[in-house]
């Protein structure tokens, strides 16, 4: 299996906001379950495209793309095809706006990264990260990277660490200030 990571075409954002919503609700990651208002959040896909740029992980099998002499590359505009499947998701935030959490000036930041179940262990996560570090280092004053992530996503941890980002407790926020056992834990890299 071959997997491309280029924009989202907007034919894809309904099964990116599904991937990312079942990834969290399998995952345990959302406090409030089906009721969970940031779930609405992590399904509005066009809203995320709007204001950053959301690039997705698309699983092609490689006897398929090698019987048809061509490769989707990181920049195709059209939709998945037959023999195609989108596998992961993420959003790169290059610097502040509406859809930064953390990002200050010099900064871009990572958001609601999700790789479908089936295709976790399989280096997906990591090629959506290397993505966006990738677009970070071609934004001109761009310095750095951030992210935030909940203390469970214990193998996301392993990835952003792999890949040189280190841990910021002095970072570290709560996205809904009145519950105090919602703390994200926070990840930058130099570039």
């Amino acid at each position: 299996m071959e997997i491309v990571i280029r924009p989202v075409t907007p034919a894809e954002y309904d099964a990116v906001a599904e991937l990312t919503a079942q990834a969290y609700l399998r995952d345990g990651l959302l406090d409030f379950g089906e009721s969970d208002a940031y779930l609405h959040e992590l399904r509005d896909v066009a809203k995320r495209a709007a204001a950053a740029e959301v690039l997705v992980a698309v699983a092609r099998e490689q006897g398929r793309a090698a019987e048809q002499g061509q490769r989707l590359t990181e920049g195709s505009e059209r939709a998945a095809e037959e023999g195609e499947r989108v596998v992961g998701g993420v959003t790169f935030v290059p610097s502040g706006g509406p859809m930064a959490d953390i990002a200050g000036p010099g900064e871009a930041e990572i958001r609601m990264l999700a790789v479908a179940h089936e295709a976790r262990r399989r280096g997906v996560g990591a090629a959506l990260v290397r993505a966006c570090v990738d677009r970070a280092r071609a934004t001109p004053g761009c310095v750095r990277v951030v992210l935030s992530s909940q203390r469970a996503m214990r193998s996301a941890h392993r990835v952003y660490e792999r890949l040189g980002f280190v841990r910021t407790p002095e970072r570290d926020w709560k996205p809904l200030p009145e519950l105090d056992d919602i703390t994200l834990l926070t990840y930058e890299l130099t570039l």
